[in-house]
């Protein structure tokens, strides 16, 4: 048995892309996008279709100003397009600029929904990312009374963790790479051993906290720099995985223990957290790494976002 096998029997596949050759080679359960992703995809010839549907689109009803329009329009296309070769769930991720504005987070969530609805795939197979602040928190709140699911991302601390879980978010993802990449750059490391490594830590207490406690969310680790990191998280609810790691675990053979379990969890020492919005700004603050790397993912997303309405614009 390859690993990638074996990784299945503890855990939920999820691809990390928007290339839909990878999840027709991979074929997970799930798939998650992004603005980064998406920018990716658009920009190999085979995807172009998607693009220029979703243009005509804008342009008969956009209006005078129809780019937004066509963004959305882009996102929701990419989207059905994996939906047809995975059995569950794809994630559609809100512009992260909208990360502090729960009034247009709610309109955008909306918007996808209805897209779908259009293109006959019900809410029940979307899952809406939001970012972890606290505006994406009440805003999660608010859609999954409506019965829309949410996957929180750009999640690096506990704190978020426990408001998402709260705010009766559905899924979570936790950034296991990039809390990585912050501890080296801060301790000067080259690298940890897996069982050592922060993002492995970190995501692991998260699912201690959350089996211990019976909350309903789930955690998926997410932004994997190796296949180490990957394994040590085996028994995680879910793992979205880029192809290049995908790839490395089915070339590798080899059993996979399960080294998170929700029975163990349930009998861990710890205390009860509730998080309103001071205690949720305190322990984000009080985490550098979370503070930086939440504020940098914002900015980032946004970066290739404005990069793929440029691309857009040029197709006008």
């Amino acid at each position: 048995m390859n690993k990638f096998e074996g990784l299945k029997e503890h855990t939920v596949i999820v691809a990390d892309t928007g290339e839909i050759d990878e999840i027709k080679k991979y074929r997970p359960t799930d798939a998650t996008t992004n603005p980064s992703l998406i920018l990716k995809a658009s920009e190999i010839e085979e995807y172009r279709p998607l693009i220029e549907e979703a243009i005509q689109y804008g342009k008969s009803k956009g209006g005078q100003n129809p780019l937004e329009l066509i963004i959305t329009k882009v996102f929701v296309n990419f989207g059905a397009e994996i939906l047809k070769h995975i059995p569950g769930r794809v994630s559609t991720e809100v512009d992260a600029r909208l990360s502090f504005d729960v009034e247009g987070s709610l309109k955008k969530a909306h918007e996808y929904i209805a897209l779908y609805k259009e293109a006959g795939i019900e809410k029940e197979r979307i899952l809406i990312k939001l970012a972890s602040t606290w505006e994406g928190v009440l805003a999660a709140s608010q859609l999954e009374k409506e019965g829309i699911h949410c996957n929180m991302t750009l999640m690096f601390g506990l704190g978020q963790a426990l408001a998402c879980a709260e705010a009766g978010a559905t899924l979570i993802s936790p950034f296991v790479g990039r809390i990585l990449d912050w501890y080296k750059k801060a301790e000067g490391k080259e690298s940890y051993p897996a069982d050592e490594d922060p993002g492995v830590l970190s995501v692991t207490s998260i699912f201690n906290y959350y089996k211990k406690f019976g909350y309903n969310t789930q955690i998926m680790g997410a932004s994997f720099r190796n296949v180490d990191e990957v394994l040590e998280l085996a028994g995680s609810d879910l793992l979205t995985i880029a192809p290049k790691l995908l790839k490395e675990l089915t070339e590798s053979e080899g059993t996979v223990p399960k080294k998170l379990c929700a029975d163990k969890a349930s009998k861990a020492d710890l205390k009860k957290i509730h998080v309103d919005e001071k205690t949720f700004r305190w322990m984000l603050n009080d985490e550098a790494m979370a503070t930086e790397k939440l504020a940098e993912g914002i900015r980032n997303f946004a970066k290739d976002t404005v990069k793929l309405e440029k691309l857009i614009q040029s197709m006008l």
